[in-house]
């Protein structure tokens, strides 16, 4: 089975399972088993789908200042758990194609195969939440087909990043293309790198 077909299923099912409850409080429970890629991949859309959430109650133009600025700070934090796990899933990549003896003309990919399935997870929320629009029944015709449209161009791009993620696979296994990953080494949040952190701390 191409990888991207896992990818689309585990990612659609934990779409559908987290609309269930609809919480960002909400505490899952991942029907895989704790170390498997499938455990990863689960984890990632439920992350991705609540920071989703988040980012919708905080742009509510009558949130109360401070519980803003705990959700943005709750943001922040999901941002670095899901970049924390892309990295470890490229990580499981690197073990997964170490033996390969890379061609003598390989390439590298202008993404990582972890980055490239992040984008994944991240366009199974927007079709989701375009189907929804589209399903609407208090809203004009204008508004339907508009979201129509938009929701065809999401699934063709599903298909086509599908594709483009198991071609990637394919190239790493045969040797074409070499994997190579760089941290993301975030500064906003490290206290030696952020100015506003370390000159507060300084003085």
């Amino acid at each position: 089975m191409p990888f991207s077909n896992l990818c689309n299923k585990i990612f659609s099912d934990c779409t559908a399972y987290y609309h269930t409850m609809d919480s960002v409080d909400a505490v899952p429970t991942v029907p895989f088993s704790e170390g498997t890629i499938e455990f990863s991949l689960f984890t990632k859309n439920w992350i991705d789908a609540v920071q989703w959430h988040l980012e919708d109650i905080i742009r509510d133009p009558n949130i109360n200042p401070n519980e803003a600025l705990a959700l943005k700070r709750r943001i922040d934090k999901s941002n670095q758990d899901r970049t924390d796990l892309v990295e470890m899933i490229d990580g499981y990549f690197l073990e997964k194609f170490k033996h390969v003896n890379p061609r003598e003309n390989a390439s590298i990919n202008t993404e990582s195969p972890a980055w490239a399935i992040d984008r994944l997870s991240i366009l199974t929320l927007k079709i989701y939440h375009m189907e929804q629009e589209v399903n609407r029944r208090d809203v004009s015709q204008d508004h339907h087909n508009l979201c129509k449209t938009k929701l065809e161009i999401l699934l063709e791009q599903k298909v086509d990043l599908s594709t483009a993620i198991d071609q990637l696979f394919s190239d790493l296994e045969q040797g074409n293309k070499v994997m190579k990953v760089y941290k993301q080494m975030k500064m906003y949040n490290d206290p030696s790198l952020n100015p506003v952190l370390y000159n507060k701390t300084g003085k």
